[in-house]
């Protein structure tokens, strides 16, 4: 079976690689084709992923190229795992809109916007490339924002291309842990779009063991989003939020904190990374070793910003072990094989939650077999997540709206839509900064 991967020369292809490794079932990936547009990082992955595979009998054939098309022919499944503008863009997504005193995260507020807008037209050319090229390929997408761009690759592929996230994942193995149950033997009500979600229940032998979670302040206060959010707000609400919700419930205190950092996250990594292919394209370097070093440090300065804002401590070391790889393997196996189970996925709507529609790709459990991913049932939103969802998704169809048109306007009313932009004219100001550091905004007239 082939593997494309898009993005094939990022710093975290090797955790999908080394997931593969694992796999020794019937029907698994036996060819790897890396994609990317910047021929050193494929060569500095590709060497990664060499040393990751000495000693594994029958590893994954791995062979890379900067020809899309090429790339595209022949594949079974597609990993979507670009980033338009590199970490540089992201680094100016960040200052952009801190310089106006607004969130400028990757994926929530002002910086999701303008990354969205410059890589929604490269993601429905790749749709479709792919439906010409690879028709009978699933997609799985990894790109950020993953609902904004699924949709957009969804009105080309349908339900061939799927979206996948790690964090409703951790979050519900977190809970599981601390109620002392297998995370394997839970089953997480979760619902919501990619980073707005909420768990509201989690099941074991058919049981909900939240409320139990709830009603202990102790338990509720011993893991991440006990810790980032406060367990007074979490009895509030009555669900345990997806951590990329402290950038809406506290903001101005992540705003502020994010300014006053010595370097914003995007600049972090673009630094760190920088780093990291400097070093692996010397002569000798241990490429392997190099990786494990770089990774460990980004991992354990996710969200610092926020954890220090909340006075959440250090990351447990439970979380920094990644996830999104088992994720997409494990939805490669129940496609191929038709093994099914139940993930937790970015797909188009149907009729799952009222207030969107079917076209509206949501983030719910889904069952997944030979025939793709189908959104389970679920129970309606709780009234205080139906504004949010309902304002966020709004706010993605403008942006839509705007990469397909080239509509400048379109493109302030996405920002000025937000709820975390607070004026139409930090929108228009928005705009106009972001479209002086991005030549992939160009197209905005």
């Amino acid at each position: 079976m082939k593997l494309t991967i898009l993005g094939g020369g990022g710093f975290r292809v090797p955790l999908v690689y080394g997931a593969l490794l694992g796999d020794r079932g019937e029907g698994r990936v036996t060819e790897v084709v890396l994609h990317d547009l910047d021929a050193g990082r494929l060569g500095a992955v590709t060497r990664v992923l060499t040393e990751q595979a000495a000693g594994v009998p029958d590893a994954p054939a791995v062979t890379a190229t900067t020809d899309l098309d090429d790339a595209l022919r022949g594949a079974d499944f597609v990993f979507s795992a670009i980033r338009v503008g590199g970490l540089e863009g992201r680094a100016n997504d960040e200052k952009v809109a801190l310089d106006q005193g607004v969130l400028g995260q990757e994926t929530v507020g002002a910086g999701g916007i303008a990354y969205g807008l410059r890589t929604v037209p490269v993601a429905v050319d790749i749709a479709r490339r792919v439906a010409r090229l690879a028709p009978d390929a699933w997609v799985i997408n990894f790109t950020n924002p993953a609902g904004l761009v699924t949709e957009a690759m969804s009105r080309h592929l349908g339900d061939r291309v799927i979206g996948i996230c790690d964090s409703p994942v951790g979050l519900g193995r977190r809970i599981a842990r601390v109620l002392g149950a297998n995370p394997n033997d839970a089953y997480i009500d979760y619902v919501g779009l990619n980073h707005l979600g909420w768990v509201r229940g989690l099941k074991i032998a058919g049981r909900d063991e939240l409320p139990r979670l709830l009603a202990d302040t102790d338990l509720l206060g011993s893991f991440e989003e006990g810790k980032l959010f406060g367990t007074d707000w979490l009895k509030s609400l009555g669900a345990i939020p997806n951590e990329y919700l402290h950038y809406y419930y506290f903001n101005r205190e992540a705003v502020r904190s994010y300014q006053q950092a010595d370097k914003t996250r995007g600049a972090f990594l673009r630094d760190q990374q920088a780093q990291f292919y400097d070093e692996v394209a010397a002569p000798g370097a241990h490429a392997l070793d190099a990786w494990n070093r770089t990774r460990a440090e980004r991992e354990a300065t996710y969200m610092a910003e926020n954890r220090e804002t909340a006075g959440a401590g250090e990351r447990d070391e439970d979380d920094l072990s990644g996830g999104y790889e088992k994720v997409a393997l494990a939805l490669m196996r129940a496609i191929a094989r038709d093994e099914r189970t139940t993930l937790i996925l970015n797909v188009r709507n149907r009729h799952t939650l009222s207030v969107l529609d079917t076209d509206a790709v949501i983030e719910v459990p889904c069952l997944v077999d030979a025939n793709g991913a189908h959104p389970v049932a679920v129970a309606p939103l709780p009234g205080h997540a139906v504004g949010l969802v309902s304002s966020v998704k709004a706010v993605e169809r403008e942006v839509l709206a705007a990469a397909e048109s080239g509509s400048r306007t379109t493109a302030v009313k996405a920002f000025a839509l937000h709820p975390l932009v607070d004026s139409v004219n930090v929108a228009r100001r928005l705009v106009e900064g972001y479209t002086a550091v991005h030549p992939g905004l160009d197209y905005l007239k």
